[in-house]
């Protein structure tokens, strides 16, 4: 998750906010125009409402529809995920926290999973060349911006509430084109092949609709 700055001219009014907001350490390698790209993208004002989704559970009430679809899910889900964890007991309980998470966050459940599969091939442990850390691979300047420095971005449930709250959060910003919210969330905005990859993924393995190929998968 590698991105470039824009340069300071460039920078919208949320750029320059965000900028506001780091340590005054970092100011001069960020704003330096002869040193290379820092490993931080410019993002827009980060809401209160995203950073309170950290902390403050908002669930209502599943009515017994939600609970049916979310079992119909889950055991539709658990076979396609033995590939990569082939401990049921570690399956249903993942499984039960991505959906927790994603219906927390407004997103597919089904989106997450695959947005999984390509980020960490689900290796809860797994740190990328960048420093993107756990399932989701977030970036630890995140800590800084949504959580408390003692979150451990290796735990599944922290990394997947950072993570769902992170991609809810691009979507907004790009008014719910996956497509860029996605590529946003890689760091790649105005390329296409991460939202390429994690939309094969969801097609080939986790679509609800493709029970009998990705389940033949295995």
């Amino acid at each position: 998750m590698v991105c470039a700055l824009p340069s300071v001219a460039a920078l919208g009014q949320g750029d320059q906010d965000f900028l506001a907001a780091l340590p005054p350490e970092l100011l001069p390698s960020v704003l330096s125009t002869d040193r290379p790209a820092p490993f931080v993208q410019a993002l827009p004002s980060t809401p209160a409402s995203l950073r309170d989704t950290l902390d403050v559970v908002r669930d209502s009430p599943a009515s017994p529809a939600d609970i049916w679809a979310a079992r119909q899910w889950l055991n539709a889900m658990e076979p396609r995920l033995a590939r990569y964890l082939p401990e049921a007991q570690r399956r249903r309980e993942l499984l039960g926290r991505i959906h927790h998470e994603a219906r927390l966050a407004g997103l597919s459940p089904s989106l997450v999973l695959a947005v999984i599969q390509v980020e960490s091939a689900f290796q809860a442990e797994a740190v990328s060349s960048a420093g993107a850390v756990g399932l989701m691979q977030i970036m630890p300047f995140w800590v800084r911006e949504l959580g408390l420095p003692a979150d451990d971005l290796k735990d599944p449930r922290r990394n997947l509430r950072y993570g769902c709250t992170i991609l809810a959060h691009y979507l907004a910003v790009e008014r719910g084109d996956l497509t860029r919210a996605l590529a946003r969330y890689n760091g790649s905005l105005g390329k296409t092949w991460y939202p390429e990859r994690v939309m094969r993924a969801l097609a080939d393995r986790w679509s609800v609709q493709d029970a009998g190929r990705a389940t033949a998968q295995r």
